[in-house]
């Protein structure tokens, strides 16, 4: 992965086009969230794409915690210093909106191997929530997201690792879990990174589901055709 194809940073503020942001959430995280189309209505860029550039600027700590607070579209300009010394960090746009906040721990390593590697096998195990993760806890729990506007909004994650460096990355599932609470709902998964078959670190994603309503395969069927659709229109060009 080439990170840098999938941004633009100029006198510390950092930007995303459509087509980047897009091209990353397909092309890299395998995610086709309707969300992050060029041509959305209400277009995000993607907070893993956010997560993979700060790691290219600032490198990997053993301790990282990142919290999104708002949702960062194509007209966007994010400031990015380009040292940070304290451990904890706000990543800002140039109207003073906060986007992200960062928790940093530990040592830290810039290895530009390592650092690309864990990214990318990190975003492409988060691309893989909708549907092989998130519809079988919805299943379990008898509860599914708005059919006509499938929105999962994604709260937070964190990284703890044991050991800074390695080859042939994964990650693996631990454990999931979606809790739901009337109408709302809030799904963790938890997850291990291994480097040469060893264990390495473990960490956790978080999300926020809302409108949610009984479950109907049909309805969810439909909602899981749409996005293996534009899949497969995606992979087909």
């Amino acid at each position: 992965m080439n990170i840098n194809n999938y941004f633009n940073f100029d006198n510390e503020r950092l930007s995303f086009t459509r087509n980047q942001a897009s091209s990353f959430a397909k092309g890299v995280a395998g995610d086709f969230n309707p969300i992050h189309d060029e041509n959305a209505k209400r277009f995000c860029v993607p907070g893993d794409l956010l997560f993979s550039v700060f790691l290219s600027q600032y490198g990997i700590s053993q301790e990282m915690k990142f919290e999104f607070a708002g949702m960062v579209g194509d007209s966007t300009q994010l400031l990015c210093p380009k040292n940070i010394s304290a451990e904890t960090f706000s990543l800002k746009g140039d109207n003073d909106k906060n986007y992200m906040d960062i928790s940093l721990s530990g040592e830290n390593t810039e290895d530009a191997g390592f650092v690309s590697a864990l990214a990318e096998k990190y975003v492409q195990f988060s691309g893989r929530t909708f549907p092989d993760i998130l519809v079988p806890l919805m299943q379990q729990e008898g509860v599914m997201i708005n059919p006509s506007r499938p929105l999962v909004i994604y709260k937070n994650m964190e990284i703890h690792l044991d050991k800074l460096s390695g080859d042939n990355i994964e990650l693996q599932l631990k454990h999931s879990l979606l809790q739901k609470n009337g109408k709302k709902g809030e799904v963790r998964l938890e997850f291990t990174i291994f480097a040469d078959g060893e264990e390495i670190g473990h960490g956790a994603k978080n999300l926020l589901l809302s409108g949610l309503r009984d479950f109907d395969q049909t309805q969810l069927d439909d909602v899981i055709h749409s996005y293996e659709q534009s899949k497969s229109t995606y992979l087909s060009k």
